[in-house]
């Protein structure tokens, strides 16, 4: 008699769990888009003009520099 009472509340549960773990990956899901957005922004940015990088060697002390070139694709 017990066991029959048993599983309403575990399925009760389980659909608390489920609507909290849908909550979750929405805004899971609409972090990923602004990084994104971020991501492609900062793409464009470097796409446009040319981007260099200047460091110093931690072991021999040397500049290092690195340049990036793009060309911007043509836009449809």
């Amino acid at each position: 008699m017990v066991q029959g009472n048993e599983p309403g509340v575990v399925e009760q549960g389980q659909v608390v769990d489920i609507e909290h773990i849908k909550k979750r990956l929405d805004v899971l899901d609409d972090r990923l888009d602004n990084i994104d957005s971020m991501v492609t922004a900062v793409a464009e940015r470097v796409m446009k003009q040319p981007l260099t990088l200047n460091m110093v060697c931690p072991h021999c002390g040397r500049d290092i520099e690195i340049a990036i070139l793009g060309n911007e694709k043509p836009k449809r």
